[in-house]
């Protein structure tokens, strides 16, 4: 397999039947000439990543980054408890920089992190990828092609149950 990923012609979708957490998280450079308060904060998610990548038990799913002035990772969780567990644990890389950082950094406004939470059950989610790579809920669940009853945003939300506006 080369850099990229490869393409799937045609239409696809997720085929995941199970709740999961959507976690979103990042950072933001308010003040980028403050490497000093910044550079801590951003070099511990990398850390994060390749330790929850060695340790899938621990219930990630998959997840996708994006870099700019924000960062933003999206992250699709098995459960809101896993993702919590994780981020609690004291021999896991997220508490430690997490006390770190209220500590050294607390309300300097040099540098600035977030997250929100999503418990996303499979009735209240659907998904389209055309043209695509796996990507997002098809490439952390099971990347599914669009059939006779999935080819329609209103299908795919009712093939698990749920209620579509239209």
């Amino acid at each position: 397999m080369g850099p990229f990923p490869a393409v799937h012609p045609g239409r696809f979708t997720d085929a995941g039947d199970e709740e999961l957490t959507v976690f979103l998280i990042g950072m933001r450079f308010n003040k980028p000439w403050k490497v000093h308060r910044w550079l801590p904060v951003f070099v511990a998610m990398p850390r994060m990543i390749v330790h929850l990548k060695r340790h899938p038990a621990q219930g990630l799913l998959g997840l996708h980054g994006w870099a700019g002035r924000t960062i933003l990772i999206l992250q699709y969780w098995r459960s809101v408890e896993e993702l919590q567990a994780f981020a609690s644990a004291a021999d896991a890389p997220h508490l430690a920089p997490w006390r770190r950082f209220m500590k050294t950094v607390g309300n300097d406004d040099a540098v600035g992190i977030w997250h929100e939470t999503y418990r996303v059950a499979p009735d209240h989610r659907e998904s389209i990828y055309v043209n695509m790579p796996a990507f997002g809920l098809a490439q952390a669940t099971e990347h599914a092609p669009v059939d006779h009853g999935s080819r329609t945003a209103k299908q795919r939300m009712s093939r698990r149950g749920g209620r579509s506006a239209g």
